[in-house]
């Protein structure tokens, strides 16, 4: 993203009427790859000589057809949506060519992933746009042990908008987090930032809706199915590409056994009847398929199954029409993922942040700040400064009736304390954090550079809700 703030149809663009979730993911890199491992880029721009890629991705823009003759333009990467599937082997250098065939500038982000400032694919940190028709290296190494092998095969699924529009109100329900205790304080200074936007006759800001959802690129009902057989085990890896949208995904009669959050294996796998993702969360789950038929796996919203949100699971030798039924409410909790044997260590350093909304107060739009401060993107300053090898413990505390799915670039972090309740050991990049609710992540800072940290929903970030660290 350029300087400034994005018009409507910049950010329309962004949020899926061109398909920028494509993009964000990178071919599906953080969730594509497999679970015990990460990676460590370097950029190879400007190298006299290339070297020989072991992949070669191709940012292009694409028409699509997501349900029979319904076809949208969107960016793609190697001509299809989603993007190729990488795989790499643990212990070997990899080398990533990414040609850039648009007419603009681009940007590749590596979610998830420990990068260095200079391919992390973020303006704010100085990673250098792909040229318009230009071309980048990245050389990674992969540097943890080798890939998971649970479940008997798996199956990848991307989650995506596309046809957006602006409107006004329509906030999503809160209850769906759990544990759902509020912070009295935070619930009155949100309270009192919205009587003070009422009283200047600015009640509520922009929001933005979709016409159309897709697991893969197609609606529910034109993709091909996912054919299993009785009592295989399928290991699912569900991306949220999502720039805006907390998604669920549910299969009848059947539960997930939660394996892995943000590509970091759980301490403690757990059963749960849904799914709930965050705009750039990556789960994995096995699911035991023993319920021969036909089902919908799909959101649990009926609007947004019947615009297209699901995707069909089809046993051998089943046929007939597919089947969704209803669920018992199910409170989300990532400290049912958690270690069972004591809390988290103590950081060498605690920073409090406090986020807070503006109704309407940018053009519409709503505008957010983290300790009172809007980001600036003419500054481009970072506010928080970190000594490398230190343990930071971030103290979040939500002034606003929003869900914040919060992502921290280029490193990962330790859920420790939500709302209220104590945790430890589960590993992730993204966390949700529930109106008027704290949640305390701790992390450690062992890759210099400058790094981004903002809320995951794009018009959060996009209108002030945004920082950055930087190492001294």
């Amino acid at each position: 993203m350029g300087k400034g703030r994005l018009t409507r149809r910049e950010f329309l663009r962004a949020a899926g009427t061109t398909g920028g979730g494509a993009a964000l993911f990178g071919a599906a890199a953080g969730a594509g790859m497999p679970l015990d491992w990460k990676t460590r880029i370097g950029a190879a721009d400007g190298q006299a000589e290339s070297m020989a890629a072991d992949y070669t991705l191709h940012i292009g823009a694409s028409a699509i057809e997501i349900a029979p003759k319904h076809i949208v333009s969107t960016v793609t990467y190697n001509g299809q949506f989603p993007g190729p599937l990488l795989r790499f082997k643990a212990g070997r250098e990899v080398t990533v060519e990414i040609h850039n065939d648009m007419d603009a500038p681009e940007q590749l982000h590596w979610h998830g992933q420990f990068v260095s400032t200079d391919v992390d694919g973020a303006a704010e940190e100085g990673t250098p746009y792909i040229p318009a028709h230009g071309m980048r290296q990245s050389i990674q190494h992969t540097v943890v042990g080798p890939a998971r092998t649970d479940g008997d095969r798996e199956v990848f699924l991307v989650l995506k908008e596309f046809e957006g529009s602006f409107s006004k109100g329509g906030d999503m329900p809160q209850d769906f987090l759990s544990p759902a205790t509020k912070a009295k304080e935070l619930e009155a200074a949100g309270e009192s930032a919205m009587k003070a936007s009422l009283a200047k006759g600015m009640p509520h800001g922009y929001e933005i809706g979709y016409q159309y959802v897709t697991i893969n690129g197609r609606m529910l009902g034109h993709g091909e199915p996912v054919r299993v057989k009785a009592d295989e085990r399928v290991l699912f890896h569900v991306v949220n590409g999502s720039a805006t949208e907390i998604r669920s995904l549910a299969l009848p009669g059947h539960v997930f056994r939660v394996v892995a959050l943000d590509g970091n294996a759980a301490p403690r796998p757990a059963d749960v009847p849904v799914l709930w993702l965050g705009p750039g969360e990556r789960i994995s789950a096995i699911v035991k398929m023993k319920q021969p038929g036909v089902w919908i796996l799909g959101d649990l919203a009926d609007d947004d199954r019947q615009h297209g949100m699901g995707i069909v699971v089809e046993y051998a030798r089943q046929k007939g029409k597919p089947v969704w039924t209803s669920l018992k409410p199910f409170r989300w909790s990532y400290a049912r993922f958690g270690a069972t044997n004591g809390a988290a260590r103590e950081p060498d350093e605690t920073i409090n942040m406090t986020f807070t909304k503006r109704n309407a107060a940018e053009q519409g739009f709503n505008q957010w700040a983290i300790n009172e401060e809007v980001f600036s993107r003419e500054a481009m300053a970072a506010t928080y400064h970190l000594r490398e090898g230190r343990r930071y413990r971030l103290r979040m505390r939500n002034a606003s009736d929003d869900v914040h799915p919060i992502h921290l670039h280029r490193h990962s972090f330790e859920l420790t304390k939500l709302a209220g309740q104590a945790t430890a050991g589960v590993m992730k990049d993204v966390v949700m954090i529930g109106g008027y609710q704290e949640t305390e992540v701790d992390f450690t800072a062992d890759n210099p550079g400058l790094t981004l940290f903002h809320c995951h929903q794009q018009l959060h970030m996009d209108f002030g809700f945004m920082t950055l660290f930087d190492y001294l």
